[in-house]
């Protein structure tokens, strides 16, 4: 029976998705077939359509999941710690500077085995 309505929901999810998909490119085709309107007419348009489709997709399952993932993300991004402008600057510049001498070194290296080459070549 559980297996029943699973594949109802499941069959359900996958025609809701369809849907939001469908309303999705008509949305984007009536974008490009009215260009005798405004600019923001077909704007609106575009950003209706895709406002209703993120709707339909969120009433699946997979929309809910994703959904639950985008607040799980906002609260863990509420509770990070974020560098000082300071911070921030010593550490660019620590990059910067390691940068620097690697590639001061690989210059280098390029250089003596250019030599070693030449040696061994004769040229």
């Amino acid at each position: 029976m559980a297996t029943q309505e699973k594949r109802t929901s499941s069959l359900l999810d996958t025609a809701l998705l369809w849907l939001a998909i469908g309303v999705l490119l008509a949305s984007m085709v009536g974008y490009y077939y009215f260009t005798a309107h405004t600019d923001l007419v077909r704007v609106l348009g575009l950003l209706g359509g895709t406002a209703v489709a993120i709707a339909i997709a969120l009433q699946t399952a997979i929309g809910k999941t994703a959904w639950a993932y985008i607040q799980g993300s906002r609260t863990e991004l509420r509770r990070m710690v974020w560098p000082t402008r300071r911070e921030t600057v010593q550490t660019t510049l620590m990059v910067v500077v390691v940068v620097l001498i690697l590639a001061v070194f690989i210059w280098a290296l390029d250089i003596v085995l250019a030599w070693a080459v030449q040696l061994l070549t004769g040229r």
